[in-house]
């Protein structure tokens, strides 16, 4: 996972055709190659080649992240703030990666070291999965926080808009 995150720190940045392309794509990703080339001004060759450029370059997350987990049956969602004992995160990560429920989770700073975003059928359930993880050798404790509603879904359309930064 950390040579992951590295690799994408020191990715080359993305120029304007390429922000162009993904606003494209944001606003429309059922349009063809065809469809995105005549829009954005460009050949078809290069719109492809710019895709494959980009998913070399890992910037394309999976169409799972597109899937709303209402619609599987897991009306709530809720965070695990776990905190561990660090020389362990490893085969923790790995043991918490094993509940299907959980759907991300990063290494974060400040009180806990792990945050966990899970999905739940109920409170029932959710007081079931809190207990898997933290029966993972490891896991120290967890504290449990029951997302109300989505106040902002996931976006990069404003980060498009403004165009490619460069790293300082």
């Amino acid at each position: 996972m950390v040579s992951a995150v590295l690799a994408l720190r020191t990715m080359q940045p993305l120029d304007l055709t390429d922000t162009r392309l993904l606003q494209a794509m944001a606003k429309d990703p059922r349009r063809t190659v065809v469809a995105l080339a005549q829009k954005l001004g460009l050949s078809r060759n290069t719109v492809q080649a710019r895709m494959a450029q980009l998913e070399k370059k890992s910037v394309f997350l999976s169409f799972e992240r597109r899937i709303n987990t209402v619609s599987l049956g897991y009306p709530l969602t809720a965070f695990i703030h776990v905190h561990v004992q660090q020389q362990k995160l490893a085969a923790i990560t790995r043991s918490i990666a094993a509940v299907p429920e959980v759907v991300e989770a990063f290494g974060v700073t400040g009180q806990a070291d792990i945050l966990v975003r899970v999905v739940a059928v109920d409170a029932e359930d959710l007081f079931r999965i809190n207990g898997k993880i933290l029966a993972c050798d490891g896991v120290e404790r967890c504290d449990t926080s029951l997302a109300m509603g989505e106040l902002i879904p996931f976006r990069v359309e404003p980060l498009l808009a403004r165009g490619p930064r460069t790293p300082a």
